[in-house]
């Protein structure tokens, strides 16, 4: 029998879905770490925890409000980062970070204090060998710099070091070194750190211009800043690269990062080099222009907590438009992670980290082992359940919810691997639900073809018509839980987010399923003998019911 008109629209569907299918796990296995498996979350699989404790220049007891508020920064630079299933809670006057797996690293970088000020260079040395005379910086150029690719851009005044910083270089200490024992045992932590942070605020922040020449010979670059984030930018400052190649005498502060309106990294294609591009608000930008027009070939240096992350010269002045970028020994990862700090605002304290412990699973493999057990369980019984209610309709469920799994399961893992998205028992439970309403898509469908098929039309001409009428029930009811799911993000904190995540995420999937494989499949099985047997789709019944109604209208109509 030759096939109707249309036949191949429904094999083009299914084709479509083959394709993204194809697509989603091409990306799974050939691109990233090729690892087939998603990220999971702290409650499956543990993490790592930090603890923050907040340093005052005074020694003064943080307000609960400064660390609400840098608890909020946080949570906002973990979800610009996409670090998915991490907490961040405040305990006493501490601030705990908990990051899944074991890269305590990742913990630390989330607490930098990212106080971001512009200073001129009046002086810089070599870190090796200050015992030479000093590079002074006004009118003078270390190194030829090179032109700039655009009108706005400034550029680096030496090259910087072929070898990569060993730490990234936006963190509270460069080298993330373990809490040190108090110098002096008679001393409380909070004394002895603000005896640290008064004595180096003495020596490195002086008006003196012998005390200022004093620290740049003293000044050792190897050794945690206890001035970190704390320097006042009122007064001068000396302080080394992030990289510690360098030390420098810098001025008083000329712009503050709180002007900055945006940040984002990138990579400079001429330079082949990673840089963090700013955007200033109004105040900034007038402020960037005027030191911009004071400061041709002149350096000035950007300070991140209390370490010099770039110091270039200015090619030329002033310089309007309000954007710049930072150069330094940047990856693709320390430019984003420096980018987000700083899009997100500065810290209102300083923190010493502590050394990361590890937290075990909450619940563990074996409860995800079990879950998962439960679900299939489940998922077995409803399947078995469309099989004897629907016949052949029961097949396509199973086929559909298949698909669908394949597809949930492909994108799990590019999350993961993208976004940084871990997969947690809350995730899951959405995940089930999802699967679930997707099934209820399905029902909607085929009562809709048992609605046709009762007013006397056959399987095969019921389809079609039954399809036109639940698409819009089916994307009516799919619209609401997206909304709900959505609105559930939105309003949700922990856990949760990643409930109402999942849950959007297979109702978007359930309305590509359900248009891309089960109606292609139904419409599919209608155009065919066998398929449209009453003893293989289940449907005699419904067909019987429409006989005797047609019956009945007959013999009403001889009467």
């Amino acid at each position: 029998m030759p096939p109707s008109q249309g036949s191949a629209h429904p094999l083009r569907l299914l084709g479509v879905y083959a394709a993204l299918l194809a697509v989603i796990y091409a990306l799974v296995f050939f691109t990233g770490d090729k690892s087939p498996t998603p990220k999971l979350g702290i409650d499956l699989q543990g993490g790592t925890r930090v603890t923050l404790s907040a340093r005052t220049p005074d020694g003064s007891k943080p307000s609960q409000d400064s660390l609400k508020k840098a608890q909020d920064i946080i949570e906002n630079r973990v979800n610009g980062l996409g670090v998915g299933g991490s907490e961040v809670v405040i305990d006493g006057d501490n601030i705990v970070i908990t990051v899944p797996g074991d890269d305590g690293q990742q913990a630390r970088a989330l607490a930098t204090t990212a106080k971001l000020y512009i200073r001129p260079v009046l002086q810089a040395v070599p870190a090796a060998g200050r015992g030479a005379t000093p590079q002074t910086a006004p009118g003078t150029q270390p190194a030829p710099a090179a032109q700039p690719t655009t009108p706005e851009t400034t550029q680096p005044a030496a090259p910087e070091t072929t070898e990569p910083a060993p730490a990234p270089q936006q963190r509270v200490f460069p080298a993330q070194q373990p809490t040190q024992p108090p110098t002096n045992p008679g001393l409380e932590p909070t004394e002895e750190s603000t005896k640290e942070i008064q004595a180096a605020k003495a020596l490195r922040q002086s008006t003196d211009q012998s005390v200022q020449q004093a620290a740049l010979a003293t000044m050792d670059c190897g050794k945690a800043d206890p001035l970190a984030g704390n320097d006042d930018p009122a007064l001068p400052l000396v302080t080394c690269s992030t990289d510690g190649t360098e030390v420098f005498l810098l001025d008083k502060s000329r712009i503050d990062g709180q002007e900055i309106k945006d940040a984002t990294s990138g990579l400079n294609q001429q330079q082949a080099r990673h840089e963090v591009y700013l955007d200033f608000k109004s105040g900034g930008s007038d402020a960037w222009a005027s030191l911009t027009g004071e400061y041709v070939y002149k350096r000035v240096a950007f300070v991140l907590d209390s370490k010099v992350v770039s110091a270039p010269v200015v090619q030329q002045g002033p310089q309007q438009g309000g954007r710049t970028q930072i150069s330094g020994n940047f990856t693709a990862t320390s430019a984003k992670e420096l980018a987000n700090t700083l899009k997100y605002g500065s810290l209102p304290l300083s923190f010493q980290t502590s050394e990361a412990e590890t937290v075990s699973a909450t619940l563990g493999l074996s409860s995800l082992k079990a879950g998962l057990l439960a679900g299939a369980v489940g998922l077995l019984v409803v399947l078995l359940y469309c099989l004897l209610y629907y016949r052949m309709l029961g097949f396509v469920t199973g086929l559909s919810l298949v698909a669908s799994g394949f597809a949930v399961y492909g994108i799990m893992v590019l999350l993961g691997r993208w976004i940084g998205f871990t997969l947690d028992l809350a995730g899951i439970a959405g995940l089930i639900i999802g699967i679930g309403m997707t099934a209820d898509s399905f029902v909607v469908f085929f009562e809709r073809i048992k609605d046709e098929m009762r007013e006397g039309r056959s399987f095969r001409s019921a389809a079609p018509r039954g399809w036109q009428r639940a698409r819009r029930t089916i994307l009516s009811g799919n619209a609401v839980s997206f909304i709900a799911a959505a609105v559930l993000y939105i309003l949700a904190v922990g856990q949760v987010k990643g409930f109402a995540f999942t849950l959007g995420l297979t109702t978007i999937l359930d309305v590509v399923v359900v248009f891309l494989v089960t109606s292609p499949l139904v419409l599919l099985a209608s155009r065919t003998a066998f398929w449209s047997k009453p003893s293989v789709n289940g449907l005699g019944a419904i067909q019987q019911v429409a006989r005797e109604r047609k019956a009945a209208e007959a013999a009403l109509g001889k009467a």
